[in-house]
């Protein structure tokens, strides 16, 4: 049983930063964070594939963003510099099958149930 728990979300300014972190209790080697705008559909923001490390980015977040994983913690995280406006959004973290192309937004099908980031100009 997949269960995932986010926490770290909040207001920052532009140009500032937070990181998110998710308790994670899965064996899955496929992980994820993805957000949601309020009238927009969720978007897969960053995802890991936990046995290479290999890092997967949306082209809004690439060189502000990153992606890690403690596997010895059971913790997933986010890294987010620079954030902007339009980062504003409910951050989730999400969990794929094990062995998923974890480049590929639409494998994720678990879901924590998400931390709100809100970004000011």
């Amino acid at each position: 049983q997949v269960q995932l728990a986010e926490s770290g979300g909040g207001s920052v300014q532009a140009g500032g930063s937070l990181r998110l972190s998710c308790a994670a209790l899965t064996d899955t080697t496929c992980m994820g964070w993805f957000r949601q705008a309020p009238g927009k559909k969720r978007e897969g923001v960053a995802t890991i594939d936990t046995r290479t490390k290999s890092q997967y980015y949306h082209d809004s977040v690439k060189g502000r963003f990153t992606i890690s994983q403690d596997s010895a913690k059971n913790a997933l995280y986010l890294q987010m510099n620079n954030l902007k406006p339009e980062d504003t959004a409910v951050y989730y973290c999400a969990a794929a099958p094990s062995f998923s192309w974890c480049s590929q937004w639409g494998v994720f099908n678990y879901w924590g149930q998400g931390t709100q980031v809100t970004v000011s100009s």
